[in-house]
């Protein structure tokens, strides 16, 4: 029963995960009419870009040190800075300061991931381990639905983008504190094998054929989802003529939706597959890649902004069959001992 508990007190932290970034996308315009020193496309794509190349570069060691110290406390100390971060956020007045706020996102927020969904993996070890993955990635979905919205709060001239960010990063530095208490680590199975060193451990996943072609796979799609989740507000704003409101809803609403709908069908198919052969969670995984490619090749030559949607929803259904499988299929074919190394 509390394998269930530990997911639903995760799903609002993975909602706050996200919507802290989507909404970055969804007011754009409002931001850069504001801040001071941003004129071009190019220097946004900068404010992007080092929230993920900070986050990318810190993943690992965020893996690393939910392995080592408490998953607990990693999970709802990383919530307490970012949602620092995201006040501050709020706060911002020129390009330079923007930059080293994202550059902080990116610090705090790569904590967050690896330790919630290797604590979910391990309360969920048997049959519904895909989708109790899918339930916690429904809270990111949700995150970015409620992000799309945040377009009509930036051009609410009551409200601004200025009292989103500083509303959610009030509501996180709230939450995590009832967090610290709530949460409880898995209690791991004892293991008469040492513990591995980083450098082993690195050696050996370098080595597995497995886990790079798996690092290849994951990596594909997720370049096309950035784009969308990052871009697509702007992208359909401009290529339809939309005010910034709509933009965001449009571009996000209608694909996390979807992506919703899928990670459900998704997970329920994989665990059942999965207890059919033991390539079922791949297999549920490639159904929704196949969906990616007629979808951004759709988007992409969209004459109205119906047809766009309607290439997003089934992006979105794609990317729920592929995302609740990540790291259901990591666990098949990574040896356990580089997944839990430490008893802590």
């Amino acid at each position: 029963r509390y394998a269930w508990i530990v997911v639903a007190l995760l799903v609002p932290v993975a909602l706050l995960n996200y919507l802290d970034r989507q909404m970055l996308a969804a007011m754009k315009s409002s931001m850069v009419r504001e801040i001071d020193g941003i004129t071009r496309d190019a220097q946004w794509g900068i404010v992007l870009g080092c929230f993920k190349w900070v986050y990318a570069g810190l993943s690992p060691l965020g893996g690393y040190l939910a392995d080592r110290l408490s998953r607990r406390h990693v999970i709802a100390g990383s919530l307490f800075v970012w949602s620092a971060v995201t006040w501050a956020t709020g706060h911002v007045t020129s390009y330079n300061e923007l930059i080293f706020v994202r550059a902080l996102m990116g610090v705090s927020e790569a904590f967050y991931i690896p330790a919630a969904l290797a604590m979910i993996a391990e309360y969920h070890s048997g049959g519904t381990r895909s989708r109790a993955i899918g339930f916690h990635q429904m809270g990111i979905y949700a995150g970015i639905i409620v992000g799309g919205f945040s377009g009509y709060v930036a051009d609410n001239p009551a409200l601004g983008w200025r009292w989103a960010f500083t509303l959610c990063g009030l509501i996180g530095i709230v939450y995590s504190l009832p967090l610290f208490k709530l949460l409880k680590n898995p209690v791991r199975p004892a293991s008469d094998q040492p513990a591995i060193s980083p450098l082993e451990a690195g050696r050996q996943l370098l080595t597995n054929r497995g886990y790079l072609l798996l690092v290849l796979y994951f990596t594909l799609p997720a370049l096309a989802g950035w784009v969308v989740k990052d871009w697509m507000p702007d992208v359909l704003r401009k290529q339809f003529h939309l005010d910034q409101g709509t933009a965001g809803f449009s571009a996000v609403v209608y694909v996390q939706v979807a992506s919703l709908v899928g990670v459900g069908i998704g997970g329920w198919l994989a665990d059942r597959w999965s207890k059919r052969t033991s390539r079922g969670r791949i297999f549920a995984s490639a159904l929704g890649m196949s969906f990616f490619l007629p979808a951004l090749f759709g988007v992409g030559n969209a004459g109205s902004l119906g047809v766009a949607i309607g290439f997003l929803i089934l992006f979105g259904l794609g990317w729920g069959f592929f995302d609740c499988n990540n790291m259901p299929i990591l666990c098949q074919i990574v040896r356990p001992c580089l997944l839990y190394t430490s008893d802590a």
